[in-house]
């Protein structure tokens, strides 16, 4: 799925947290976590760990970076890739972009990655 879906606007999701969006809703196969750092940035990334089986939107938020709630395996929010093990794989990003203080999320369309991390 190319086309952008609207997941709300910037004061729906709390600085250094993140808004899941089901696969019923954005058509991907698994939830898209939808983060807003304390930057106030917003990036999105499969919700699913790629070392086991939990949610990084239960995860913790700092810069640039989440880490993930049951191992402490961290990820770029930025770029997906793997900060720190136990993790070993990147995981996916995905295309947001901030409209008019609305929050559109591009399910399936990589974020254009950031060379400067």
């Amino acid at each position: 799925m190319s086309e952008p879906i609207r997941v709300g606007t910037v004061d729906d999701i709390d600085q250094e947290e993140a808004l899941v969006i089901d696969p019923e809703t954005s058509g991907h196969p698994v939830g898209i976590a939808v983060f807003h750092t304390d930057e106030d940035e917003f990036y999105a990334l499969d919700d699913i760990c790629t070392h086991a089986d939990a949610s990084l939107a239960d995860g913790w938020i700092e810069g640039s970076e989440v880490e993930c709630p049951m191992h402490a395996g961290k990820f770029c929010l930025k770029s997906g890739k793997v900060l720190s093990m136990p993790a070993v794989e990147d995981t996916n990003t995905h295309k947001v972009e901030i409209r008019d203080d609305e929050i559109w999320l591009y399910p399936g369309v990589p974020a254009e990655e950031n060379d400067d991390e």
